[in-house]
């Protein structure tokens, strides 16, 4: 079932794509990008594809031109006052006036449906459907603007609307912007007094290509990553119980990022990366990417349950590698993208094989894998297979003393393997010979042996992923109304129609694999895996999504927002990109970089676009106050790991250790009590432990750290396009007040030795270390001011007051904000 687009091709039949109405001495509005948003969002609720109140429905070429039931057409081409859309957006009358019981649409999107119609009401197909375009940088006026394409692209939009870019920002600036954006971290004042006096023009490229180099680099970017695919590492409900191994999934990811591992690959090792020609330990834990989500340990419908759960990867996988919503076509064609159930439940058949996470009685075997190395397995095998040995012959001892015993004796060794014991213990001996009762003394010797050298081997090594997978896929039907006990008619895997792609090649699992199977090198091998045509398809350079919503992505997370606002959502309710053209290039540029995130870093990090001042200014304001148009940088306030692990860089107390097992940070009584039972799974960490980034925090579902909480760290039950970056009182609240941050203002002020210095001396230290640049002459006076006040007025000794003081400085907009 494809959505109706047929009515593209009438048009352009009856000569409206050229008509001679239209303006051509306007701007061109484009239908996709400019009319379609604002039909989707205010009027589809009553005149789109499930519901044309009146005869009227704008989900399509033919009815929206189609007459209503009243005789008259909401829509003439050309004639924007026989148009009733027109009429009734813009009526004063409050029953006649559309949207009913909402506020007026706004002017300027009158505007655009007014010129849309005298321009004759093109009508094309939704932007983000259409194959990615090949795309050449303008050449702008300005020569400094045509040597990076990026800047080639912003100068033009920006020259069209009148409008003048940025002067670049000062230095200090920009080793702070490059910092935070590639580490997470703030820069050391030694290299910001490095970088600033640095007379190499290329300095801020070669600063790009250190940070980059950095193992902390990883560990922002990956923490991109974990939001969109909502990485948790236990299963919510009410025991929240914790998800072993969880933690080298995200350890995987933040390695990816610093090995800059190519993107197709990255996302084929975690859609199929048991299925990939060579499977390794590493990608095996890729496919932790299936055990992230919540579980319900004792659901009241299981088959309910075991659809949920694959709606979820659908809603994931739709949203984070394709900008999809999939997920609405779960119950009923999408109510707004070209998506019918159909596409929904074709895509899930793909996922037909990813079992369960567990069972209560068996929460391990689906998804924990054994990665132990050859020679250890071995050790293992052999140490069994002694052990076995060693108790048959043990048993055919036994099972002669036992024939002589007595038969109450007899029959109690039938009984539990304690009662067994009990009684091999006290009357074997009895009924053995002497040699016999030798040779059974020397095998329990053995077997005791045994057991102590399996003791003493290096553990298993296990990785959370997919243990266990259903070999043969059962059937795949749609569901009535996303009803799992109501199925209608079969589906097989295919991708969406939007896609125009030709139907996947899916070849049969070899003969002799069962129901059942557990993850074998043989079926990883295996190149029939469903999973695998999936992600290959996903990363195909044709397809029209992947590359395009990933170079959104570093984009966003470059400049504070996407060319796409809506990065997990690029369908007709979605942000329409405000540089098309930009984004094309950047995607297939993507692609031409073999897929590297890192090439991408250094090609918008080195334009002037990125290096631009955030200055404001009045006619930019005038003009363009959202700077859609990016002529200026966008400040930002830090995210909540920026926050914390920025007060543990200043005060010297950071632990720089990359990699393994999550920490616990210190939480209060009132805190833990939240929880059903207070402080279950919440573990005991060290100090240094609890000074590592926050990117290893252990993060339970249902007990979220509060100093990250407060500062907008996402719900980890769904993926998280984009951080909310507020502004509000508790986050004042808990920099002043938390138990956390004022150990951290103590370490803080320790560190600057303020033991024989003058109060001046210790705000010029503060100041310098916390923000890597000198104190202003009002920054001493005030500073100097307000130790001697908490000593004075609040009779508090200077120590304490210094800490105060440390405490007030990391609470300054030029601690919290990035320009």
């Amino acid at each position: 079932m494809r959505w109706p687009f047929g009515g593209i091709l009438l048009l352009s039949a009856l000569g409206w794509g050229d008509s001679a109405l239209a303006d051509v001495s306007a701007p061109q509005i484009d239908f996709a990008q400019q009319i379609q948003p604002i039909l989707a969002k205010r009027c589809f609720s009553c005149h789109g594809p499930d519901l044309a109140e009146g005869g009227v429905s704008f989900a399509e070429f033919e009815s929206a031109m189609s007459a209503a039931d009243s005789g008259d057409h909401a829509i003439v081409a050309g004639d924007v006052e026989s148009s009733m859309l027109i009429a009734r957006l813009t009526t004063d009358d409050p029953y006649e006036r559309m949207p009913p019981w909402q506020d007026p649409v706004p002017e300027e999107e009158i505007e655009l449906l007014s010129s849309w119609i005298e321009q004759g009401a093109r009508w094309s197909k939704h932007w983000s459907f259409e194959p990615m375009r090949e795309v050449s940088p303008p050449q702008v006026d300005d020569a400094a603007w045509n040597k990076n394409p990026i800047d080639a692209f912003v100068y033009d939009s920006l020259h069209r609307s009148g409008l003048k870019p940025n002067p670049s920002a000062n230095r200090q600036t920009l080793i702070r912007r490059a910092s935070y954006d590639l580490t997470g971290l703030p820069p050391a004042p030694a290299d910001v007094d490095a970088f600033a006096s640095d007379p190499d023009p290329g300095a801020f490229a070669k600063l790009v290509d250190r940070l980059l180099q950095s193992p902390h680099y990883g560990e922002r970017w990956g923490r991109h990553w974990l939001d969109l695919v909502h990485y948790a590492e236990t299963n919510s409900f009410e025991r929240d119980n914790p998800k072993p191994n969880a933690w080298k999934y995200r350890d995987y990811v933040i390695q990816s990022f610093n090995e800059d591992k190519p993107y197709d690959r990255f996302v084929k090792e975690q859609i199929a990366g048991d299925e990939l020609d060579h499977v390794t330990n590493e990608t095996l834990t890729a496919t932790g990417y299936y055990r992230l989500g919540i579980w319900d340990d004792e659901p009241a419908d299981p088959m309910q349950a075991r659809y949920d759960e694959l709606d979820d990867l659908i809603t994931t996988t739709g949203q984070t590698f394709l900008g999809l919503t999939v997920n609405c076509a779960r119950c009923h064609d999408h109510k707004i993208d070209p998506i019918p159930q159909t596409d929904y439940y074709s895509m899930l058949a793909f996922f037909e094989d990813v079992t369960r996470y567990g069972t209560r009685g068996d929460q391990t075997s689906n998804h924990q894998i054994d990665v132990s190395s050859e020679q250890l397995n071995e050790a293992y095998h052999a140490n069994d297979e002694l052990q076995r040995q060693i108790e048959s012959q043990m048993q055919a001892f036994e099972q002669a003393g036992i024939l002589k015993m007595a038969a109450a004796d007899q029959r109690a060794t039938e009984g539990s393997p304690r009662e067994r014991k009990k009684v091999l213990d006290a009357k074997l001996k009895h009924h053995l010979s002497q040699q016999q009762l030798s040779q059974y003394t020397s095998l329990r010797k053995q077997l005791d042996q045994a057991r102590a050298d399996a003791k003493a081997l290096p553990p298993r090594e296990s990785v959370m992923g997919l243990a266990r997978y259903t070999a043969k896929p059962t059937k795949t039907f749609v569901l009535f109304r996303g009803n799992p006990h109501s199925p209608a008619e079969e589906v097989q895997p295919s991708f969406p129609d939007i896609f125009e792609a030709d139907e996947p090649r899916l070849s049969e699992p070899p003969d002799g694999v069962g129901d059942n199977g557990r993850r074998t090198d043989a079926y990883g091998n295996a190149s029939w895996g469903r999973r695998r045509v999936l992600a290959e398809w996903m990363t195909s350079p044709d397809n029209r999504l992947t590359a395009r919503v990933m170079a959104n992505r570093i984009w966003q997370f470059h400049f504070g927002r996407g060319i796409v606002r809506s990065s997990n959502n690029f369908g007709q309710l979605g942000t329409p990109p405000t540089h098309p053209e930009l984004l094309d290039w950047l995607a297939q540029e993507f692609v031409r970089r073999d897929w590297g995130i890192k090439s991408m870093h250094r090609l918008i990090m080195n334009s002037r676009a990125y290096q631009m001042s955030s200055r404001s200014r009045s006619d930019g304001l005038e003009v363009d106050p959202g700077n859609d148009l990016f002529w200026r940088f966008d400040s930002r306030r830090l995210s909540a790991e920026e926050v914390r692990d920025s007060i543990l860089a200043v005060n010297g107390s950071l632990n720089p250790a990359v990699y393994g097992p999550s920490f616990y940070e210190a939480l209060s009584a009132e805190v833990l009590a939240g929880q059903s039972v207070p402080g279950k799974g919440w573990g005991d960490s060290s100090s240094a432990e609890r000074n590592r980034r926050s990117v290893y925090i252990h993060v339970k579902r249902s007990l979220l750290t509060p100093i990250l909480s407060v500062f907008d760290f996402p719900d980890p039950d769904q993926t998280c396009e984009a951080r909310f970056m507020t502004l509000q009182p508790g986050q004042a609240l808990s920099l002043l007040n938390s138990d956390f941050v004022h150990v951290q203002a103590k370490r803080l002020a320790k560190s600057i030795e303020a033991a024989g210095l003058s109060n001046e001396e210790v705000v010029r230290r503060t100041i310098r270390i916390v923000f890597a640049r000198d104190a202003t002459d009002a920054e001493l006076v005030e500073g100097k001011e307000l130790i001697e006040s908490l000593q004075a007025n609040d009779r508090i000794d200077r120590d304490r007051a210094v800490e105060l003081f440390a405490l007030t400085v990391m609470n300054w907009n030029e601690f919290l904000f990035v320009d």
